[in-house]
């Protein structure tokens, strides 16, 4: 009787350890499962990102680039290491570039008339139609401004004041002592000419970063028409790359001109120009001009102001 009952024990021991290990087990492969992802949730997280990629390329790449690029970018740095940066305008697709200060200190009021366009633009936002987008690039040549007044960036008239011939004509060039309007790819030459002088035009087309900042800008956001102010003379010109200015070019050169009450001229023949930003632009098909100021020290501003607005209000329509 008594070896029954351990027989009963040792029974009842046994299924009662199998019951628990049993419910061990089934509970250990429980919280594995539960740790691990299920296919419905990886499923909507690539449904969600692929949703949001298709509506980004569904829209105009201007609307998407020109939204998300803010008020400022950076275009890159000089030669010297100082940044070149664009101010922007408005989100409409039709983009009108402005660019100031390619030769830096020599013509510094190029640049200050970029910063006045700068000031104007914000205070003034209502300025821009829906429909267009206009940049600013106040200063291409900082190297050339700060060998010149000892800055870099936005400043005034009094900075630039008892700076003699010598210092203000180094200032032309950036820290390679490259005549940036004479870098760019068309009818290109390593030595170009300024005035009776030869100046560098770089190792190579776009050998120098400043012009490679406008040519990458260029190509990407593909602008509708560019202003670039130069000094002096007091004149505005058309552009051309190995041929006549287009109509558009020529159009372009009239509104300004006549708006400002700047004389239009047909082409510029006092010397012969290689490697010009306008006249690259041309050959890219977009309608560029050169407007020159008609001393180095004033912005004509209300002149400007007027050649600027009469822009706009073309490419508005």
């Amino acid at each position: 009787m008594q070896a029954k009952n351990i027989v009963m024990t040792i029974l009842a021991l046994v299924l009662i350890g199998s019951v628990a290990y049993l419910f061990i087990k089934s509970s250990d492969e429980t919280m594995v499962v539960k740790d691990e992802p299920t296919p419905t949730e990886t499923t909507e997280d690539l449904s969600s990102d692929s949703d949001k990629e298709k509506g980004e390329e569904s829209r105009p790449l201007n609307e998407v680039v020109i939204r998300e690029r803010g008020e400022e970018s950076s275009l890159g740095f000089s030669a010297n290491g100082n940044e070149i940066i664009a101010y922007h305008f408005g989100h409409g697709a039709n983009e009108i570039l402005f660019i100031g200060g390619t030769h830096g200190g020599y013509s510094w009021n190029t640049a200050l008339v970029g910063y006045e366009l700068v000031d104007y633009l914000k205070a003034n936002p209502e300025a821009i139609p829906e429909n267009v987008t206009v940049t600013v690039i106040p200063l291409l040549n900082p190297d050339g401004l700060e060998a010149t007044i000892g800055k870099t960036g936005k400043f005034t008239s009094a900075d630039a004041t008892g700076i003699s011939d010598e210092t203000r004509v180094a200032g032309r060039f950036n820290a390679n002592e490259v005549d940036l309007n004479r870098n760019f790819d068309c009818e290109w030459k390593a030595t170009g000419t300024w005035k009776d002088q030869s100046v560098s035009g770089g190792e190579s087309p776009f050998s120098e970063s400043e012009a490679v900042a406008v040519r990458d800008y260029v190509e990407t956001y593909k602008p509708v028409a560019a202003v670039v102010w130069f000094s002096s003379e007091g004149k505005v010109y058309p552009s051309a790359c190995k041929g006549v200015p287009s109509k558009d070019s020529v159009t372009l050169a009239a509104t300004f001109a006549t708006a400002a009450g700047y004389p239009a001229e047909a082409e510029f023949n006092a010397y012969a120009i290689t490697g010009d930003m306008v006249n690259w632009m041309a050959g890219q098909g977009i309608p560029a001009i050169s407007v020159l100021l008609s001393d180095h020290n004033s912005t004509e501003w209300e002149k400007n102001e007027a050649g600027i607005e009469a822009v706009i209000k073309a490419y508005s329509e």
